[in-house]
């Protein structure tokens, strides 16, 4: 069974914005942190948000799932059937 491209496009997307959550709380310094800070401004505020590095590893990290799910599929590892098997569910 194939993946239409419009589905494989939505899966990595998914994948790729659950693994931009998870990279964003990595090396932020908040200005409490670094005793600086613009008067007026949440001493919560981050410093240096390192965004570039973050789309980077952040779409590298996506990757890496999507091709390990999708090897996974082609295999016949992951199948709807096989999941609604493990989970006790009639499909």
């Amino acid at each position: 069974m194939a993946i239409q491209i419009s589905t494989a496009i939505a899966i990595y997307f998914i994948i790729w914005w659950i693994a931009l959550f998870l990279t964003l709380p990595f090396g932020v310094r908040s200005q409490h942190e670094d005793g600086v800070g613009a008067p007026g401004t949440d001493p919560g505020a981050p410093i240096l948000t390192r965004m570039g590095r973050k789309l980077i590893w952040t779409t590298i990290i996506s990757a890496i799932i999507y091709g390990l799910g999708m090897a996974a599929y082609h295999a016949g590892y992951l199948s709807i059937e096989r999941l609604s098997k493990m989970m006790g569910m009639p499909f």
